[in-house]
């Protein structure tokens, strides 16, 4: 689902940099009101979404880490809601998110860019599912963009 937002271009690293400045741009724009404004009850604010796409981004980054590593232990998923509830991201200062989501995006560019190509097209098993650290990568950035658009269209009727 999240593979599909993105052109097939081979240009992967080039999409999370560019994500991240547009993320950057439209989430420092916005008032504190909108950052913590939800849609519908039960559904995160702008906030707690972004903390989750940190966490996703890491939680994704260790399993390509494992498995680029040859590392067959099978990986188990995670409870995306209770994350964002303990994340207490509405509590925080929106530039201290949106300095650990720049920090966490640098060290993702920098694990992938790092790999020899072999080391890509690895596979494991997390949350039940063969996965590939290329398609780990590709995760993070489409992940992203789908949230990105969401927040466009639910929460600032922009798209």
């Amino acid at each position: 689902m999240y593979i599909g937002l993105l052109p097939d271009d081979g240009l992967v690293l080039k999409h999370l940099q560019n994500n991240l400045k547009t993320v950057k741009d439209l989430v420092l724009s916005l008032p504190e009101e909108k950052l913590l404004y939800r849609y519908a009850k039960n559904k995160w604010t702008i906030k707690e979404t972004l903390a989750h796409i940190i966490d996703d981004e890491r939680i994704y980054v260790y399993r390509a880490l494992r498995f680029a590593r040859n590392d067959k232990t099978e990986l188990p998923g995670f409870e995306q809601d209770d994350y964002a509830i303990s994340s207490e991201a509405n509590n925080r200062k929106i530039k201290e998110i949106m300095k650990e989501y720049e920090t966490v995006r640098k060290a993702t560019i920098s694990f992938f860019n790092g790999l020899p190509k072999k080391a890509l097209v690895r596979v494991g098993i997390a949350n039940k599912n063969i996965m590939s650290v290329r398609a780990a990568a590709y995760h993070i950035a489409g992940h992203e963009l789908h949230h990105i658009n969401i927040i466009k269209e639910k929460y600032l009727n922009t798209k």
